[in-house]
């Protein structure tokens, strides 16, 4: 988080801090062990975002140009630290970091209740799926695209049922929301 931080601070023109952190990061990524192919995908699904955004500043800006450099090379660098970061620390970890750092109980709380119960969800969508697949065999593409557009519809239904249920239980048990993870 530091380094991003860091990164974020440095000058448009300072092209020897870039570089520097770059070697930085590289550095890391050869230690961590993760593949750079897999980072670079996953790189590569966020970064479009940040073009398009970026992709206009030069018309709006006197120096639109060094300014649209500046975020490009600040985006990359911060997404691969995040991704090294998210794929080299475990979930709990991170939620403990967010703690210490004294972020707000409700947003740790709530992220934690999403990671618990996302496989939960995952786990109702594959039997959906599955259930979907063997009554729809040799049905057209449009009947297949109406089909899930009904399942997300009742997997967000089912979803809130579930969250409904798990808060009242939690209330019956006691839960205030100052009670550990």
């Amino acid at each position: 988080m530091g380094l991003v931080i860091f990164i974020n601070l440095i000058r448009p023109d300072n092209f020897l801090a870039f570089g520097f952190c770059a070697a930085v990061i590289g550095t890391i990524v050869f230690l961590s062990r993760i593949p750079p192919a897999f980072i670079l995908k996953r790189s590569l699904a966020v970064l479009p975002f940040v073009l398009m955004i970026s992709l206009f500043i030069p018309f709006l800006k006197t120096n639109g140009f060094l300014l649209l450099r500046n975020i490009l090379f600040k985006a990359c660098l911060s997404v691969i630290c995040m991704i090294l970061l998210v794929n080299t620390t475990e979930f709990r970890d991170l939620l403990g970091g967010l703690e210490g750092l004294r972020f707000p109980r409700i947003i740790t709380m709530v992220l934690s209740f999403m990671y618990r119960y996302v496989f939960v969800i995952e786990d109702e969508l594959m039997k959906m799926r599955q259930a979907k697949e063997c009554r729809t065999v040799g049905r057209s593409k449009w009947g297949d695209f109406k089909a899930y557009a009904f399942m997300l519809g009742v997997l967000f239904i089912r979803s809130f049922e579930r969250a409904e249920s798990v808060y009242l239980a939690m209330c019956s048990r006691g839960f205030n929301g100052k009670g550990n993870r």
